[in-house]
């Protein structure tokens, strides 16, 4: 049987495929907070901006490919089985083939009905306008977790870290919660692997640190998870 792998993905993760995080984006959004365009205050407020922040950031997705490290996760399906829990709402992980993917903060792809939260579908284009609506008439919506808002998938995301036999974490400070506790709940004997330039601290004695950027740092990873077989 296969050893359980489970991935923990950031930011970090897709930046060797261009896209910006809101702090990189510039421009026009140098003027607002994240939560003037992140937040249901803000779709209240103005949806034209967030429809239009998120247009923006799809526009970026569907230019974007997957980079090395992404390709790098999903290959290791070969030897373990693996789950990708990612904080970030692009599909690369799956685009590079990773094949169970969990996403915490929503996903740009898609959006929702703003009367039933079960109502999602999957775009076709970049753009999501005001007047586009879902099958009940009502206004389609990103399907982002914004700030203030419930994540659901968070109590699966901590059974997954649960069974985990390997953790592995990438592109990620470890400072934003609620993603930040998953890896309290890992097994306290497994081993750990981080992946990122700095060195987010993991107050753990089974923690590999790898100071590279996500290609790079899955190739070494991959050698040194040859004697956890």
């Amino acid at each position: 049987m296969k050893k359980k792998l489970v991935v923990l993905s950031g930011a970090g993760m897709s930046q060797e495929s261009g896209l910006k995080t809101f702090r990189d984006m510039g421009g026009l959004w140098e003027q607002y907070d994240v939560t003037e365009v992140a937040s249901p205050e803000a779709w209240l407020r103005t949806p034209e901006l967030v429809l239009r922040f998120y247009n923006e950031r799809r526009k970026q997705l569907w230019e974007a490919k997957p980079n090395g490290g992404h390709i790098g996760i999903a290959d290791l399906e070969n030897e373990f089985d693996v789950e990708v829990v990612t904080q970030n709402v692009d599909d690369l992980h799956e685009q590079a083939g990773s094949t169970k993917v969990l996403h915490l903060h929503g996903e740009l792809r898609k959006a929702r009905s703003t009367i039933d939260p079960d109502l999602v579908y999957t775009l076709d284009k970049w753009e999501l306008k005001p007047g586009d609506t879902c099958e009940k008439g009502s206004q389609l919506r990103p399907h982002i977790v914004w700030f203030g808002e419930a994540v659901p998938a968070l109590t699966d995301a901590l059974s997954v870290v649960q069974c985990a036999d390997i953790l592995v974490v990438i592109g990620t400070s470890l400072v934003v919660y609620p993603a930040a506790g998953l890896v309290n709940y890992a097994k306290p004997e497994i081993p750990i692997f981080v992946i990122d330039p700095g060195r987010p601290q993991l107050f753990s004695k089974n923690v590999t640190y790898i100071q590279e950027k996500a290609g790079k740092g899955v190739e070494i990873l991959k050698s040194e998870l040859e004697k956890w077989k």
